[in-house]
């Protein structure tokens, strides 16, 4: 584990069961969210997903987990089943989700074995009992040997309160508001596939919430983890590989892109992790093309770096050519598998997170207005005069111009205002929006 970092444990709700029996489902339900993947196709969840729950003056947390199996060889299938066995280790409830329209079968059976040699208090959702004789054949799942066994239906919304009324006893009440504690920073790591992002999420929360394997695209949801350094709470959300839309035919991947690219919208930082040994590709810039859109906060992330056969300087320069829409991201080299400087992306994250919400009183921009040498700029038509100046909003900051000039700013004039602006007050790791609007 990193120094300084000391995670935070509420009552742990793990959900579990066997592919497609609609743990995800429930899981949306529950937190109130579309945070995991659903869909026809079997095995969509695959790395623990996690959310924080208030229920009832009650404060836990509930996990997502894959879909449990007991007699496959391939590594994907064996390493969720490892992740399924890690939650339920960390579990203070587990509630195992079966299939209320179909026979239980023999994973249900060896999962509900696993579970009562671990002792942890088991709850059985009986799910998709949306008519009352489904609800009545429920019963017939006691003899998984639970004595609590809910008829539910997760996409329907019935019978989740007595589950969790259940599920959460003994769980302590928690009246203290949210809004008193210091809000985390949320981090979105990015990348194609294969880049190491999982890895690198792995190395900073000092566990490993994510499945690392060798074949491209195993994140197919995203995958969070809460970490603290330095007294700063950040959470990491590491998303699928992003593929350009040509090459991307399965339901499963289109669904992966869709749900990244919603999880950097709700990010105040973006991580963009680049392989130094293949230079940026047209894919990387693709993704900072989203990061750039997003108005988000960026650091580019030169992952692999024990590995690669260039100097920083040179490799800085080419990020600058390549990614020309992120002037203004840092670049830190790092190595996810050894760690190699990974504790500097802390201190990276947290300036920019820092610029991207920082405001300059008015006072102060019209006065550095005032010295601004127009003349240096040359643009087509009448020369623009600025008379006033004001920051209307942050993330990203974005910057108002009033004068004789009216609807879109030049390129050339846009550029040099925010580079002025940059220089004047800082904003590292942000982009910055310049607008303007006539004095009429």
């Amino acid at each position: 584990m990193i120094p300084g970092m000391e995670p935070t444990r509420p009552p742990q709700l793990v959900i579990v069961g066997r592919q497609n029996v609609g743990k995800s489902t429930l899981f949306n339900r529950i937190t109130s969210s579309r945070r995991s993947i659903v869909g026809d196709h079997a095995g969509l969840t695959r790395d623990r997903i996690r959310l924080p729950v208030r229920w009832q003056g009650k404060l836990f947390e509930v996990t997502d987990t894959g879909g449990m199996t007991f007699f496959e060889r391939e590594e994907i299938p064996s390493l969720v089943s490892e992740r399924v066995r890690h939650a339920i280790d960390d579990a203070d409830h587990v509630i195992f989700v079966v299939d209320g329209r179909t026979e239980l079968t023999p994973t249900d059976y060896e999962l509900a074995q696993l579970l009562r040699q671990g002792g942890t208090p088991v709850s059985v959702a009986v799910n998709k009992c949306d008519t009352p004789a489904l609800d009545s054949l429920a019963l017939q799942f006691s003899e998984l040997g639970f004595a609590a066994v809910f008829p539910i239906s997760a996409e329907h919304g019935l019978g989740i309160e007595p589950l969790l009324s259940k599920a959460t006893h003994g769980f302590l009440s928690d009246d203290a508001s949210d809004e008193n504690q210091d809000r985390p920073i949320r981090i979105a790591i990015l990348g194609r596939p294969n880049v190491g992002k999982s890895t690198l999420l792995n190395r900073l929360v000092g566990g490993s919430p994510a499945i690392v394997s060798a074949v491209p695209g195993t994140t197919r949801d995203a995958v969070d983890a809460e970490a603290v350094h330095r007294n700063q709470r950040f959470v990491f959300v590491d998303t699928a590989g992003i593929r350009r839309k040509s090459k991307t035919k399965e339901m499963t991947e289109k669904l992966s892109i869709v749900m990244a690219q919603r999880h950097l919208r709700m990010a105040g930082v973006a991580l963009l992790l680049v392989d130094p040994r293949e230079g940026v590709t047209a894919q990387d810039t693709h993704i900072a093309g989203y990061i750039h859109d997003a108005g988000k906060a960026c650091i580019v992330v030169a992952n692999k770096w024990d590995t690669a056969d260039r100097a920083q300087g040179e490799f800085r320069r080419h990020v600058r050519e390549e990614l020309k829409m992120l002037p203004y991201a840092p670049v830190a080299f790092v190595s996810a598998r050894t760690g190699l400087r990974v504790q500097s992306l802390f201190p990276l994250v947290k300036k920019a997170d820092r610029a991207a919400q920082q405001r300059v009183p008015t006072a102060e921009l019209n006065r550095f207005l005032a010295e601004l040498d127009m003349e240096r700029v040359t643009v087509p038509g009448r020369k623009p005069k600025f008379t006033y100046l004001t920051q209307v909003a942050t993330r990203p900051p974005t910057f108002l111009f009033f004068g004789n000039h009216k609807g879109q700013l030049h390129f050339g004039l846009e550029r040099y205002l925010i580079n002025q602006i940059r220089e004047r007050f800082g904003f590292e790791g942000t982009p910055i929006v310049v607008r303007s609007r006539s004095r009429r």
